[in-house]
């Protein structure tokens, strides 16, 4: 876990429905990784959203990385 990349996801209430964004913005992590699973190239990524930065988009496989690895629990 990078912690310095985390920070830059943010979960604000009034914001995007409450979902994780990037820096505030109204950049949804969700929105970065569909765009990745599409295909996207981080370049291309970073060219259609000119507020974006390198570190962004690795903050959110981050965050991806870091939510799938929760205990899941089976009832007997």
């Amino acid at each position: 876990m990078n912690a310095s990349l985390l920070n830059r996801i943010t979960i604000e209430p009034g914001k995007c429905g409450g979902k994780p964004c990037i820096r505030g913005m109204r950049i949804r992590v969700k929105d970065v990784l569909g765009l990745l699973a599409a295909g996207a190239s981080h370049q291309e990524i970073l060219e259609d959203h000119p507020d974006l930065e390198e570190a962004d988009i690795l903050a959110a496989l981050s965050y991806a990385a870091e939510q799938s690895d929760h205990l899941i629990l089976r009832a007997a």
